[in-house]
């Protein structure tokens, strides 16, 4: 909307503020019934003695004279005249810009330049905010957008960041936010602009953010090995109830790490040293262990099902037990292990591969050992009092099994 003054002579007599309309006509019809002059005899003045002929080349809070009493037009009327007809949308002057439409438009949204086409901004939201900025009626914006910059961008006071991800998303139509973009700060925008499709994508990310953050995530190799290098060597590192499911810690030194209650399901652990460790209860299930070390090692209770325990080492020189009482390894596979003396008391081993195994003074008493394949071990002196050897596979055994080992 463009209003002017209008005099009755350039002495700024009898002033009038008026609305420009649409044509020349028009706004002429409205003068002549303002000033009581006839329309025929109504002609528009520029200061500088310039006619005025159509109401394009009018700005806002412009003077506009009907008489100029003797001022001879300049020759400036005549390039002015020839300017109006080639007059289309394009203009040098930045004011103007922000009225006529343009294909191209650059938006400076607080200090960050983003320049996007006048359909990806009215097409997939009409009624947002952006579009109603930019609709087009008659060549000429619906409203005037907002206050350009020097170079022309329309200004917008608000944050870049999650601007960004509005116009990708009115580009495209998916909502991909970077991880430093917090989908809050997103979706304030979205309902600032009016972006109403895009609020209900939002809000699931929240959700799905909210139940990640609310949940045990797993520790990654380089958290476990920060904590190693940071503990003292006299101090005792916990990982008590810690969650390291499907972490790679293969030949890792862990010794004498408090795991108890962890998950290390799906663990890859091969070749690590957890000699003396405190495995209690801890998730193990389908972790792979293959080649590890775990002299001493307290594993009371643990789940390894389905566990890789080939070729460990549970063996203590020094005479200290691995203690296994009451493990689940069931379907486990310790093929080579050497698990002398170790302690497997009520232990459930069924269908685990125990082969070549050297389980020499071992405890199974009370084990589960039903379809186990026990081929080629050493179970001299073991104890398998109680033991279910039920479908048990013993074929080339190093040592005769005798009968005071599986009777209480």
């Amino acid at each position: 909307m463009i209003r002017v003054h209008v005099y009755k002579n350039i002495n700024k007599n009898d002033g009038k503020l008026m609305v420009v309309e649409n044509s020349i006509k028009t706004f002429k019809s409205l003068v002549s019934a303002l000033f009581n002059i006839t329309e025929e005899n109504v002609k528009l003045f520029f200061s500088n003695g310039c006619e005025i002929n159509d109401v394009r080349v009018l700005r806002d809070n412009e003077e506009v004279y009907l008489s100029l009493d003797g001022i001879e037009s300049t020759k400036d009327c005549d390039m002015i005249s020839k300017s109006i007809e080639k007059l289309k949308v394009v203009d040098d002057n930045p004011i103007d810009k922000s009225k006529t439409v343009s294909d191209w438009i650059t938006l400076n949204v607080g200090g960050k330049h983003f320049t996007t086409t006048r359909s990806t901004l009215v097409a997939k939201e009409p009624l947002s905010m952006l579009a109603r900025m930019f609709a087009e009626d008659n060549n000429t914006y619906l409203m005037n957008p907002s206050a350009t910059d020097l170079s022309g961008a329309y200004l917008i006071d608000r944050s870049p960041i999650y601007f960004e991800p509005i116009l990708n998303y009115l580009r495209h139509g998916d909502v991909i936010l970077d991880k430093n973009v917090n989908p809050k700060g997103v979706l304030e925008e979205a309902v600032f602009y009016g972006i109403d499709s895009m609020i209900p994508h939002l809000h699931q990310l929240l959700e799905q953010a909210k139940s990640c953050s609310g949940n045990n995530q797993a520790l990654t190799r380089m958290d476990v090995v920060r904590s190693v290098i940071m503990t003292p060597t006299n101090s005792e590192l916990r990982f008590q109830g810690v969650n390291l499911a499907g972490a790679d810690l293969n030949r890792l030194d862990l010794r004498y790490i408090n795991f108890k209650y962890a998950c290390l399901s799906r663990c890859n652990l091969s070749g690590a040293n957890l000699s003396h460790c405190c495995l209690e209860r801890a998730d193990l299930s389908h972790a792979n262990l293959e080649g590890a070390q775990l002299l001493g090692v307290k594993a009371l209770c643990a789940n390894m099902e389905g566990a890789n325990l080939k070729g460990c080492n549970m063996e203590d020189p020094a005479g200290c037990r691995a203690i296994m009482e009451g493990v689940n390894l069931k379907g486990a596979n310790l093929e080579g292990s050497n698990m002398g003396a170790v302690n497997l008391r009520v232990a459930t081993l069924k269908n685990a591969n125990l082969q070549n195994c050297d389980l020499r003074a071992a405890v199974l008493a009370g084990a589960d050992l039903e379809c186990c394949d026990l081929s080629g071990s050493d179970l001299h002196e073991a104890n398998l009092r109680g033991a279910n050897l039920k479908d048990a596979a013993f074929e080339l055994m190093l040592t005769p099994l005798h009968m005071s080992q599986t009777i209480r």
